[in-house]
């Protein structure tokens, strides 16, 4: 009994732990610290036909719904449903 309630705690402080307000999203944390707005971003058309961001660092990988102005998903039609387009592998970094 003693083994399950300290594992029950330990997960609720990990899970705790993850919900931090403190660290800056906008900045990759990988092997190769860098802004993530210095990154080129392609875009994936997912299987409902709208636009999602994607960024692919190598190791990590980053993916946002492309929104317009007003927060509605675009569905810009640019290719088939579940393909990419653009340059985005490795970040394409051009540093």
């Amino acid at each position: 009994m003693t083994i399950k309630i300290s594992m029950m705690i330990l997960g609720a402080a990990v899970a705790i732990a993850g919900c931090s307000d403190k660290i800056d999203k906008t900045v990759d944390r990988g092997f190769d610290s860098h802004p993530i707005s210095k990154l080129n971003a392609g875009i994936w058309v997912d299987p409902t036909g709208c636009d999602q961001w994607i960024i692919d660092d190598g190791v990590e990988g980053y993916l946002s719904a492309r929104l317009d102005k007003y927060g509605k998903p675009v569905c810009s039609g640019i290719a088939p449903p579940n393909t990419a387009v653009g340059d985005f592998k490795k970040g394409s970094d051009p540093i």
